[in-house]
């Protein structure tokens, strides 16, 4: 009876584990994957080695596709029209201080980042609405911002859609780069 029980317990255990198991269903591995960057740049290392200012100014939250022999403005983001700024959710930005773009003061706070790219300049956008996926549900009327900032040409083409912060005299550059554009959105404060 004893060794019953323990067979039972055995059968019983061994039913559970590949059950749960199972359930285990990982999403495959995005084609673009999600990335982020910092103002001050490589904030979280330097506050492990604690050189860090207590918070970081900015950051951005955005995913990298990548270019794979297609023609990139004009026909795979479209011209004229609002993009996400990368892919799948749309850009994120988060503000830990008070900022000034252009003229506006920007309040503290994590907003929705998109442009409409034209071949000579980008209008670069806030919006309110916040863990939104693409431009899907873009609703202008909660726009805070709207800036446009010129295109630059760049000899090197970036293969994969990124951002990165520059620091400048009055406080950073964000740097968007595909192809063979790159715009620089002034962020001080």
């Amino acid at each position: 009876m004893k060794k019953i029980k323990s067979i039972l317990a055995i059968l019983l255990l061994s039913g559970c584990v590949l059950s749960v198991s199972a359930q285990d269903t990982w999403p495959a591995t995005d084609n673009s994957p999600m990335d982020m960057a910092y103002f001050p740049v490589d904030y979280p290392i330097l506050k492990i080695r604690k050189q860090a200012p207590e918070t970081p100014v900015v950051k951005v939250i955005y995913s990298r596709p990548t270019k794979k022999n297609r023609k990139v403005f004009g026909e795979l983001v479209e011209y004229g029209t609002v993009w996400r700024l990368g892919a799948n959710e749309a850009t994120e930005i988060d503000f830990f201080k008070d900022v000034k773009i252009g003229n506006t003061k920007i309040k503290k706070g994590r907003y929705t980042l998109y442009a409409i790219p034209t071949q000579e300049k980008w209008t670069i956008i806030l919006n309110k609405d916040n863990d939104v996926w693409g431009s899907f549900a873009y609703n202008q009327k909660n726009d805070i911002l709207r800036t446009d900032i010129n295109v630059q040409k760049i000899t090197q083409p970036v293969e994969v859609f990124s951002m990165m912060f520059e620091k400048t005299n009055t406080g950073t550059n964000l740097l968007i780069a595909w192809e063979d554009v790159k715009v620089a959105l002034p962020i001080s404060f």
